[in-house]
């Protein structure tokens, strides 16, 4: 049976979210319904909102960091029953790809950037008469929410939903840059560019990989206490200097940094990681194989061997999405969690 919730729907880019009554249509063969109970707001879905992304479709429910607790099962589903906690994957893993198969890749063949719909070109979402579309399957500013099956990893039951969102999205993309991408060495020398909550678990990841000096860069010194309770051993402000900032890390460090990371996404920061780097390298999402991944950041949180709660510094109920986006565009939040 179809179900209704209150999910924060886009109507159009450039738009605030609206908080509105849409129907959940019921999961399909090999989908699953999740009834989110908590979504972490990533820049991404700030760029979602802006119409950065020429395949995203509007109306649409955003977001894509989330946890929930899994409602209903389509036929054919066998790895998740309803009652399990899960977190969706903004990057599925299918196991039967090309990519899937090869030990050293996370990126799956189902994965792009216009999901808009689901794998049958139909949304499961209907407001005012209207479809709404998905987006990266995951839509976690949903309530109800519905994916493939291959988008939702199941998670321990002892996980706190409300905290463990972020390993959807924001935790494991920026330590598993430092850890699985990078293989950030101990002793090393590392900079960040950003500090948001992708940036600062670069840092986590930096400091847990034993890199001995972690240089954080941010035109927001308001973001400098965070970073160093988190690692960083050097904060830099790029606006207390005249000269280019790689210059000045290269005079910080001699010979440049041995690894750079930038987790900003514009075209100037990336060309100064670059430049204070000799080498460079990609990740998407970390570089963890997710289904098979998330559920072990989950139980390793559990053990409190990971810490991503200190990335949480707002808790808003759903009906405030709109402040949570202010907060982050006003560098006022690194992650703020929306609540149903």
């Amino acid at each position: 049976l179809s179900t209704t919730g209150n999910p924060a729907v886009a109507w159009a880019a450039g738009k605030p979210l609206s908080v509105e009554e849409v129907e959940v249509a019921p999961p399909k063969a090999q989908e699953v319904r999740v009834k989110i109970v908590a979504s972490g707001i990533c820049r991404t879905d700030d760029h979602v909102l802006g119409g950065y992304f020429p395949n995203i479709e509007f109306p649409v429910i955003p977001g894509h960091e989330g946890a929930g607790i899994v409602e209903s099962v389509g036929e054919g589903v066998t790895s998740v029953k309803p009652g399990d906690k899960v977190i969706p994957l903004c990057l599925p893993q299918c196991g039967e790809c090309c990519f899937c198969l090869n030990p050293d890749s996370n990126y799956c063949i189902n994965f792009s950037e216009s999901q808009n719909l689901m794998p049958d070109k139909t949304s499961r979402f209907t407001c005012k008469g209207k479809q709404i579309h998905h987006f990266l399957w995951t839509s976690t500013f949903a309530e109800y929410t519905v994916m493939p099956e291959y988008a939702v990893a199941k998670i321990d039951a002892a996980a706190p939903l409300d905290k463990v969102c972020l390993l959807g999205c924001g935790f494991p993309t920026g330590y598993g840059a430092a850890i699985n991408t990078a293989k950030v060495k101990p002793g090393s020398t590392c900079a960040v560019f950003g500090l948001g909550g992708v940036g600062l678990s670069v840092v986590m990841g930096c400091k847990a990989a034993g890199a001995s000096r972690i240089i954080a860069i941010d035109i927001n010194k308001d973001k400098f206490a965070k970073a160093k309770e988190l690692g960083a051993t050097d904060c830099v402000n790029p606006k207390d200097f005249t000269k280019p900032i790689h210059e000045v890390l290269m005079e910080m460090t001699g010979l440049g940094v041995d690894y750079s990371f930038e987790a900003i996404g514009h075209k100037d920061t990336l060309t100064a990681a670059l430049a204070s780097c000799k080498v460079s390298t990609g990740s998407v999402l970390g570089g963890w194989k997710t289904r098979d991944s998330i559920p072990k950041l989950v139980s390793s949180y559990l053990e409190k061997k990971l810490n991503p709660d200190l990335l949480i510094t707002h808790t808003l109920p759903i009906a405030e999405v709109n402040k949570g986006f202010e907060l982050l565009r006003a560098g006022k939040s690194i992650r703020s969690v929306l609540l149903f």
